[in-house]
């Protein structure tokens, strides 16, 4: 069994479902679309972002916004990083303000993950996406390296050419939002929730990449094929 069949199982028939982000997320919706051909299941989505919207669609997926949906039964998505208390950092792929109001819309959490994203502490990858405002850009990035957090702009990748690398950037990249990403180099972090609240209490600052005391299950799979390793609870 693998981490997105047994994802599956977890949701009801006639669910509000969100839909995450990144690949895991990506692979979950896919295989949403298959069942849904089966004609005696079906749910609604709310996508994290436009990206997953297009696939949800493509998938046959039917989608509703969140004011439409109101409180979600379930979220699947991905996550960057996971410690031993099921705490997260998301946001690699860009998506995470939505991604985190869509969970905190949802009565439960699902995360999928690879066990390479599993770390003894939060921070361990050495990098925290913080979403900003463009007018507050200077502001934010001041205001984040006096907490140590050493950010740096995070540019649209350019389209390959053959000459120029794929990370390779330009202009700043604009979220689903309208907001810029910067990526703050960090080290392991030994409290949370202070650093969350420190930004946080930045003007501008729209949100982080740490997601506290919000996911309830993580399924982890083998990085390569997604067959499932564990399958980690909450302790409430």
């Amino acid at each position: 069994m693998t981490i997105i069949e047994r994802a599956l199982e977890l949701v009801p028939n006639g669910s509000l479902l969100g839909l995450g982000s990144g690949r895991a997320a990506q692979a979950f919706v896919k295989a949403l679309g298959e069942r849904l051909r089966n004609r005696s299941f079906r749910v609604h989505g709310v996508p994290t972002s436009e990206e997953t919207a297009r696939l949800a669609r493509q998938e046959g997926v039917p989608l509703l916004t969140l004011a439409e949906a109101g409180i979600l039964d379930l979220t699947v998505d991905g996550a960057d990083e996971v410690d031993a208390n099921l705490d997260l950092i998301k946001g690699y792929g860009r998506a995470l303000v939505r991604e985190k109001i869509v969970a905190a819309s949802s009565r439960r959490l699902v995360i999928l993950v690879g066990d390479e994203k599993l770390v003894p502490q939060l921070g361990t990858r050495g990098k925290l996406p913080v979403e900003v405002t463009p007018f507050a850009l200077p502001l934010c990035e001041a205001r984040l390296r006096e907490l140590g957090c050493r950010p740096v702009p995070y540019l649209a990748p350019l389209a390959y050419s053959g000459e120029r690398d794929r990370d390779e950037g330009g202009a700043l990249f604009v979220t689903d939002n309208g907001n810029h990403i910067l990526d703050c180099q960090i080290d392991p972090i030994p409290d949370a929730h202070r650093l969350e609240s420190d930004i946080r209490a930045i003007p501008g600052v729209v949100g982080t990449g740490l997601f506290l005391d919000m996911a309830d299950t993580v399924l982890v799979g083998d990085r390569s094929d997604f067959r499932l390793i564990e399958e980690r609870r909450r302790k409430r």
